[in-house]
């Protein structure tokens, strides 16, 4: 079954904790390049387009093979800015010039270790369940939420408050919780018409694609980059390969 496929990598300049991370450099290349490679070796996308609201950030895009038809106005670029504002924005820009898609992935360039094949894994998920809105990346919680608490005015409240045999989950074993899931930034794939019809990315039937291994490491806080960077040092993760020469070498 074919379908027109495009991929959305958005890249806004405002990041805060780590000031322009999607850019920060990683094993000699913007980490941008990395997602926008494996992109393009996953064959799956009729076209890859960075949506960013830099004019830098637009020229590395570029370097590395995506396209950027348009910048992304301030008020869709903001920290607090909703995936379905420019989602929304961006198709229907695309939509103006003629070109329409089925389906959409978003792929965040946060995520280094997202390979070709993990995007690969997942669109054929995708598309042997038709009657799914969509697909997001989750991975298993290391810390369960039926331990997490909230405090009001001086005293605890658990989140979840469920039981195993009268047994509250906050105080049950790991082991004998049931499984939660935590999304992560690795991966989302969609009907557009679940954006344009609906006004959600996400819709209501999702399908879940669990990440392995580093497929979902998010690198968000200054911690994580050198996390990244000690797990590249050691083997313990790989990036897609990238034969062009990096953007900071011009």
């Amino acid at each position: 079954m074919f379908m027109k496929a495009v991929a959305f990598i958005p890249a806004r300049s405002g990041s805060k904790r780590i000031p322009d991370k999607n850019i920060i450099p990683l094993a000699g290349h913007p980490m941008l390049a990395y997602t926008v490679q494996a992109a393009i070796d996953s064959e799956i996308f009729d076209s890859v387009i960075c949506a960013t609201d830099s004019d830098l950030y637009a020229a590395i895009a570029m370097h590395y093979g995506a396209e950027v038809p348009f910048l992304r106005s301030a008020d869709i670029s903001a920290d607090k800015s909703a995936d379905i504002e420019w989602v929304l924005w961006a198709l229907q820009q695309l939509d103006a010039v003629g070109r329409q898609y089925e389906t959409f992935s978003i792929l965040r360039p946060t995520n280094p270790f997202r390979l070709a094949s993990t995007i690969r894994r997942a669109w054929e998920a995708f598309k042997a369940d038709p009657k799914a809105d969509s697909l997001r990346a989750v991975e298993k919680c290391k810390q369960h939420p039926g331990k997490m608490w909230m405090v009001r005015r001086g005293r605890m409240l658990p989140i979840l408050p469920f039981s195993i045999n009268e047994t509250p989950w906050h105080s049950s074993q790991y082991a004998s919780l049931p499984d939660v899931y935590l999304q992560n930034a690795s991966l989302e794939i969609a009907w557009t018409q679940t954006v344009l019809q609906r006004g959600s990315i996400a819709g209501e039937a999702v399908i879940p694609f669990i990440s392995d291994g580093f497929e979902g490491f998010d690198i968000n806080e200054p911690d994580d980059l050198i996390l990244a960077e000690n797990y590249l040092a050691k083997g313990r993760a790989n990036l897609p390969k990238i034969n062009t020469r990096s953007f900071y070498e011009r």
